[in-house]
């Protein structure tokens, strides 16, 4: 489970401080795919990013005793100087993962991103696409319990994108999922359950279904 504890969140801006939550005590039970729904600007993706314990709240505690992915698909986190193999080698060992496991891991994302030569050059002469697929490799290639997606069900070329989406379906199979999206099908089909962010709230349905008619509610005011 996930257990936020008097959490709260805010940016400050030019016109005071925005909040994303505000004294919120809550238990989001396990075993559950869960979509976050919400206006444009409420905190989906900081939302996301705290439950997962890459970002974290002004005051209160937020924590699990589970294991995140890093967003699917996303780049930001390569060191630009080194080679597509050397960040997933760097990557594994974060995770003490053995010689053997490492080997393993980079046949894997090698063969999965279709890099060919560029997974032995530099971060830096990749193009975003191309950091999306090791990304996207290497996010498939460890075990969490559960995934963040935040809009990204598969990333490349359409042939790409088709290969991607499959693999990412074929491993929430086995994993949880706290997923982001506009698309009420992608929830409907992944989710079971939904939380809607609002005015530095958060309420939780149980029924993904329940989450989509408050959100749309929402959309009407």
């Amino acid at each position: 489970m996930i257990v936020l504890e008097n959490a709260t969140k805010f940016y400050k801006t030019k016109h005071g401080k925005k909040y994303i939550l505000k004294n919120v005590t809550m238990t989001i039970p396990s075993e559950t795919n869960i979509g976050i729904l919400g206006r444009n600007g409420a905190g989906k993706s900081t939302l996301l990013r705290m439950l997962g314990g890459i970002d974290f709240p002004n005051s209160g505690k937020i924590y699990s005793d589970k294991s995140f992915s890093w967003p699917m698909g996303l780049s930001g986190g390569f060191q630009g100087s080194m080679t597509g193999r050397q960040n997933v080698k760097f990557v594994c060992r974060i995770f003490n993962r053995s010689e053997e496991e490492i080997k393993k891991v980079i046949e894997f994302v090698k063969d999965f991103s279709e890099l060919g030569d560029y997974f032995d050059m530099p971060i830096k002469l990749y193009s975003s696409g191309m950091k999306s697929r090791l990304s996207f490799g290497m996010s498939l290639a460890f075990d969490f319990d559960y995934l963040l997606i935040d809009e990204t069900l598969s990333v490349g070329d359409k042939k790409f994108k088709k290969k991607s989406k499959e693999a990412l379906m074929k491993k929430i199979e086995h994993s949880n999922v706290l997923m982001v999206s506009h698309s009420m099908n992608d929830l409907k089909n992944i989710c079971d359950a939904g939380i809607v962010v609002n005015d530095g709230e958060i309420t939780y349905y149980e029924n993904i279904n329940e989450a989509i008619d408050e959100y749309n509610k929402l959309n009407k005011e």
